[in-house]
């Protein structure tokens, strides 16, 4: 997007065409302005669109632009906080709602998928959190503990079987997630955005939000093409936000994150290597993960920017990662590779915002973006429609907080990962 290959890599290339889309010209109305098309503005669109109201999304280029169209693909349930201190951080009545949200939120996911015929390589068939050594078997093995306590379909998988489903690695184990799954990222955002039109929702690209302003009990949106009134607002453009409400992203740390992906494999490779399709993360700090395209792709990612020198650094790396776990492709390189960001709260967990009469948000998705900005928008929905109200939402209602140190922290995690990729794998 916008010329360049390092935005949307495999997933620009590889999705359907988004939909044909016009800017915003001149004075429009509507009674729920959205700004961003990423998965909570859409999801948020498509539930209010459904029920008959009337809805608007201003996107600053194309639906799935940002975090939305360049992630890995994982549909993961719940959070990178362990199950048992999410009572601890939001009170256990808190606690315990969002846990159920989140663990529910890829059935979401995947039945939105289903109902609206959704062309975006949607696969069921769960995730494996895969354990490097004694601690990380040790994490997975308390986190599938306190999962199963609360009744999720997840179990621990030893080293063989871990090894088998993989098809490589020396995994000390791995916690597969029967919740779980991956898609290809951009085609869902931009089948998201075919489905809310034909709800009736009005999606607007090349549309920035360049100022907000109140009249009466109005909000209104300028761009640099024309107006919009609306009754009620929802800013959902996340850590892509800076420009109109930039107190979100100061209350996150960007951590940077690459992708780079194979040429389609051979089919005696594609049957050796995840022959169940799960995708798959693994426990150290600067973890990598992978996963299966549907036409025989190897996605490969890890912390980092592909910037600079910092690019040839990582790209050596994952060449070198990917042949160690997987020795089957060694003269197997990159066709494509791409970058973004994922915001990162203090405690890594979302939050709920209200920003004035009648809007809201929800935001800092800590790289889980897919299930939980669909469920959050449906939130969101449910919310406006008089469903679902404040003191009832997964969530609590929190101020914004500015992250301490959150350029420097920027700085260290992407140096640190270029430094950990130049010296590791290399034996």
């Amino acid at each position: 997007m916008l010329n360049d290959p390092l935005s949307h890599g495999l997933w620009e290339l590889s999705a359907p065409p988004a939909p044909a889309l016009t800017a915003l010209a001149g004075a429009a109305e509507t009674e729920v302005a959205i700004i961003g098309a990423g998965y909570t503005g859409l999801s948020a669109a498509l539930h209010l669109a459904q029920a008959g109201v009337s809805v608007t999304i201003l996107e600053a280029v194309e639906p799935g632009f940002g975090g939305a169209g360049r992630n890995v693909g994982l549909v993961n349930a719940g959070m990178w906080v362990m199950p048992e201190e999410l009572p601890n951080a939001l009170g256990a009545e808190y606690g315990a709602r969002l846990l159920e949200f989140l663990g529910n939120a890829p059935s979401e996911v995947f039945s939105i998928v289903k109902r609206h015929g959704l062309d975006c390589e949607a696969v069921h068939n769960g995730t494996l959190h895969l354990a490097v050594g004694r601690k990380g078997l040790d994490e997975v093995s308390d986190r599938m503990r306190q999962w199963q306590a609360r009744g999720a379909p997840v179990e621990l998988l030893d080293a063989g079987e871990t090894r088998r489903r993989v098809g490589g690695g020396r995994y000390t184990g791995a916690l597969l997630d029967h919740r779980a799954g991956t898609i290809q990222p951009l085609a869902y955002a931009r089948g998201l955005a075919h489905a809310a039109i034909k709800a009736g929702a009005v999606i607007h690209a090349n549309s920035p939000v360049s100022g907000i302003a109140r009249s009466g009990a109005d909000w209104v949106l300028r761009t640099p093409g024309g107006t919009l009134k609306a009754k009620w607002l929802i800013p959902a453009s996340d850590a892509y936000t800076e420009k109109v409400f930039p107190e979100i992203v100061q209350e996150q740390v960007i951590l940077p994150y690459f992708n780079m992906s194979t040429p389609v494999l051979p089919e005696a490779l594609r049957a050796a290597i995840l022959p169940g399709g799960e995708g798959c993360w693994d426990t150290p700090d600067v973890l990598s993960s992978f996963r299966m395209d549907k036409m025989g792709r190897l996605v490969f990612g890890s912390v980092g920017r592909l910037g600079g020198l910092d690019r040839a650094t990582h790209r050596a790396w994952a060449l070198r990662a990917m042949h160690k776990i997987f020795p089957q492709l060694a003269g197997v390189g990159f066709e494509t590779e791409w970058w973004g960001r994922i915001g990162m709260t203090a405690n890594n967990l979302p939050r709920l915002h209200v920003f004035g009469e009648r809007a809201l948000t929800f935001c800092g998705y800590n790289g889980r973006g897919i299930a939980p900005g669909t469920v959050f928008g449906k939130a969101l929905a449910r919310h406006i429609l008089c469903d679902l109200p404040l003191e009832a939402m997964p969530l609590p209602v929190t101020k914004v907080e500015t992250a301490a140190l959150r350029e420097a922290k920027f700085a260290y995690y992407a140096a640190g990962a270029g430094l950990k990729h130049f010296v590791s794998d290399r034996v």
